[in-house]
């Protein structure tokens, strides 16, 4: 009887602490203080189905191109207050990861043309993230995409492992560490 009352015990105890995430992050989930208490990290990765995104130039882009890092991927749109708020500071996570297999990706949703986005970046001062679109939405509609902004990571195989709805403040002392600790685990 006593083993199955500790047997039940550890169980209910790993259960009460939530399920971990395939592949351990454990560690990267005590890191989220203030807005990233919101970044949610999944029971299991999730498949990611293929991106047709347009580039600044007009030509076709594929998240293929990140795999091997972890990518902080953001949907946003040109009237969205909260995205314009936000986005100097994924701007600043994304200095602050130069050189770090972690990238910041963000994808204009709706029709937001070029000159919009161009003109959009130039207002508040960011000029080195993507400025990659999703025109139909479907991307965003295949992601389950409610509301924006919308930030979710992926892992080095393009599945996503978290997702933070709302605005945060990607250049906090939090979202750095959760950037830095993603990008230890790479190689180790």
């Amino acid at each position: 009887m006593r083993i199955v009352s500790a047997a039940l015990y550890l169980a209910l105890g790993a259960f009460a602490s939530g399920p971990a995430l395939a592949g351990d992050y454990d560690a990267v989930v005590e890191l989220r203080d203030g807005d990233m208490r919101k970044l949610m990290f999944h029971e299991e990765p999730k498949d990611v189905p293929e991106a047709e995104l347009v580039g600044a130039d007009g030509g076709p882009v594929s998240l293929e191109a990140y795999r091997g890092d972890y990518v902080v991927l953001n949907f946003w749109a040109t009237w969205c207050a909260p995205c314009k708020k936000e986005m100097p500071t994924l701007a600043a996570l994304d200095a602050a990861m130069e050189d770090k297999p972690v990238e910041v990706v963000t994808v204009a949703t709706a029709r937001s043309a070029p000159q919009a986005i161009g003109r959009f970046f130039d207002e508040i001062g960011v000029d080195r993230l993507p400025q990659y679109r999703d025109p139909d939405q479907s991307f965003a509609r295949s992601m389950a995409v409610l509301g924006l902004p919308i930030t979710v990571i992926l892992d080095p195989e393009g599945r996503e492992i978290a997702r933070l709805q709302g605005d945060a403040h990607w250049d906090s002392e939090s979202a750095i560490a959760i950037a830095e600790a993603l990008a230890a685990r790479i190689g180790s």
